[in-house]
């Protein structure tokens, strides 16, 4: 193959700019994506990441307590809950044991 390159980098601001344009009322996408040189594909890609929710990237700080606290220890229910998503929800009462709750949270990642 010989010529220019043909991929492009976009930066953040002119791919928020042509969305605007793409989905502006009584604007065509496809005419849109003709005057930019681009594919219909590539803007319908970008509103669909647009639209995505941010990766979690902030975690909870864990900490065991030795049980001295009085008041939080009621038969049967879970003092810690980790919700998982779509994945399920992990309850963690009290009388679990440390290591038993560390070797359940190593086993779901």
């Amino acid at each position: 193959m010989t010529g220019p390159e043909r991929r492009r980098r976009w930066s953040d601001e002119e791919r928020l700019q042509i969305l605007a344009e793409a989905f502006a009322p009584g604007s065509s996408v496809s005419a849109v994506a003709r005057r930019h040189d681009i594919s219909t594909a590539r803007i319908y890609t970008w509103r669909s990441k647009l639209r995505q929710p941010p990766a979690l990237t902030e975690f909870a700080e864990a900490v065991v307590d030795d049980g001295t606290q009085q008041g939080w220890q009621q038969a049967g229910m879970p003092v810690i809950i980790i919700d998982l998503g779509a994945k399920g929800r992990v309850n963690v009462s009290a009388a679990a044991s440390p290591a038993l709750v560390s070797a359940a949270l190593k086993a779901l990642r």
